[in-house]
C-alpha cells in the first residue's frame, strides 16, 4: 500500500517533539490498529492541524503510506476532543494510563475492531468521570479498562475457580499469573501466587464483567482497588514482560 493515502478514525495514544515544528504521533486506528505517523508543522502558531492531534483526541485522519514506517498525517478533523479529561490532572492521567496499556498490549499494525471501540467508550466515559479513587492509578474506570484489554488481547484472568487445579468451590487465596488466574489454598504456593483478600478477587470479578460505564458504581475498597492493580501489573510483566510507565509515574 505504500504511496498511498486512506481516511480512518484514531486515537492519538503518544505524541512526541520531532525536530522544530512536527509531532511523532502514535495512533491507534480503527483501520489498521496501531501506526506511527509524522504531523509536520504541527507545532507552529499557525498550523493546519490546530490542536486537533492532542493527546486522547478522538480524530478522524487522512494519513499516507510512504516507504518510511512512519505515515505522515495529511489531513484530520476531530471526532471528540476529550478536552475535559485533558485539562483535569486525575482524569488526564487515568487516560494516559488506558493509552499506554493500549501501545503495550496492541502493538501490532493489525485492526482489531473490540480494541479500538472499548478504547473510545473509555475516553468517552473519562470525560465526566468522578475522581473515585485516592489515585489515578487505583481509579475503578482505569482498572476495568486494563483489565478488558487484557481480556482482548487473550489473556483474561480466570477468577470464578481455581486456575491451577479447576476446583470449583474452593476459597480463593491469590492470584498466579503463571496459572493464568486466581488459585485455591492448596495451589497458591506451588504457582507463586499474589495474595489477595477475598474482596480484591470478587472486585476483579465484577470489574470484568460489568460494563466500563458501571465501574465508578460497583464501590471497591481501596484493598480491592490495589489488588485489581497488582493482578494486572503482574499480568503485563508475565504476559509481556513491561510495566507502564504511567503506573510508576
Amino acid at each position: 500500500m505504500a504511496g498511498r493515502a486512506y481516511s480512518t478514525e484514531a486515537v492519538v495514544l503518544r505524541s512526541i517533539r520531532l525536530g522544530e515544528s512536527d509531532r511523532v504521533l502514535h495512533l491507534y486506528t480503527e483501520v489498521y490498529g496501531r501506526v506511527g505517523a509524522v504531523a509536520k508543522g504541527v507545532r507552529k502558531t499557525m498550523s493546519r492541524f490546530g490542536a486537533r492531534l492532542e493527546p486522547l483526541s478522538h480524530v478522524e485522519l487522512v494519513l499516507h503510506r510512504g516507504r518510511s514506517e512512519l505515515q505522515t498525517v495529511t489531513a484530520a478533523q476531530l471526532v471528540r476532543s476529550h478536552r475535559q479529561a485533558r485539562e483535569d490532572y486525575y482524569r488526564f492521567s487515568v487516560g494516559t494510563i488506558g493509552a499506554e496499556a493500549m501501545l503495550r498490549l496492541f502493538s501490532e499494525e493489525e485492526a482489531n475492531e473490540r480494541a479500538f471501540t472499548a478504547l473510545t467508550r473509555f475516553l468517552d466515559l473519562l470525560d465526566g468521570t468522578p475522581h473515585a479513587a485516592d489515585r489515578p492509578t487505583l481509579d475503578p474506570l482505569g482498572l476495568a479498562f486494563q483489565l478488558k484489554l487484557l481480556w482482548l488481547a487473550g489473556y483474561l484472568p480466570h477468577v470464578t475457580a481455581c486456575a491451577e487445579c479447576g476446583a470449583e468451590g474452593k476459597p480463593l487465596v491469590g492470584y498466579s499469573p503463571r496459572a493464568g488466574g486466581a488459585v485455591c489454598e492448596r495451589c497458591a504456593p506451588v504457582t507463586e501466587a499474589l495474595a489477595l483478600a477475598p474482596g480484591g478477587i470478587a472486585g476483579i470479578e465484577a470489574l470484568l464483567a460489568q460494563p466500563l460505564a458501571d465501574a465508578s458504581g460497583i464501590g471497591l475498597s481501596e484493598r480491592a482497588q490495589r489488588d485489581a492493580l497488582r493482578v494486572i501489573t503482574a499480568s503485563y510483566e508475565y504476559h509481556g514482560g513491561f510495566r507502564l510507565r504511567t503506573l510508576s509515574a
